[in-house]
């Protein structure tokens, strides 16, 4: 059972079988495998789920932001695209992208400041991981690119 507390946070990472995991996270569970032949591919990788904590912690920045500056997209929607290293161990990511996809009547640099501060100064999985690789992102509007930027927190 995981516990948030002033101190830091804590969780449960269970071995269930071969390469599956089992994460318990107070009352949330998550489940984490790997491709064959070491795993059955029944659940994101770890890798994945971490590009997953940046587009959520990020995403729910953004929507905050936009709610707080009284826009309400249509939909949205945030592609991350991780660069992984070859040949050499461990294998992590060497860069990391992420597209902002929006639609909806939006006022474009109230879009791009949402973003923006998710970027450099809200995200602090974004702000954890940019310390280690860079981290790109590209937002669109309707369709089109609106504006782009790197994580940049000071």
């Amino acid at each position: 059972m995981a516990v948030a507390t002033r101190e830091g946070m804590k969780l449960e990472c269970t071995w269930n079988d071969r390469m599956h995991f089992t994460v318990e996270a107070g009352r949330h569970r998550v489940e984490m495998d790997t491709q064959p032949p070491q795993g059955t591919d029944g659940a994101p990788s770890p890798k994945q789920l971490l590009l997953s904590a940046i587009c959520g912690c990020t995403g729910m920045d953004v929507v905050a932001l936009l709610k707080k500056y009284k826009e309400a997209p249509e939909s949205f929607r945030i592609d991350a695209d991780a660069t992984p290293t070859e040949g050499v161990y461990p294998v992590v990511f060497k860069d990391i992208s992420l597209t902002f996809r929006l639609r909806g009547p939006l006022d474009p640099e109230k879009v791009l400041e949402a973003v923006r501060l998710s970027q450099t100064k809200y995200c602090g999985v974004t702000a954890m991981v940019s310390k280690s690789v860079p981290v790109s992102y590209s937002v669109e509007l309707n369709g089109k690119t609106i504006g782009t930027g790197h994580a940049d927190f000071k």
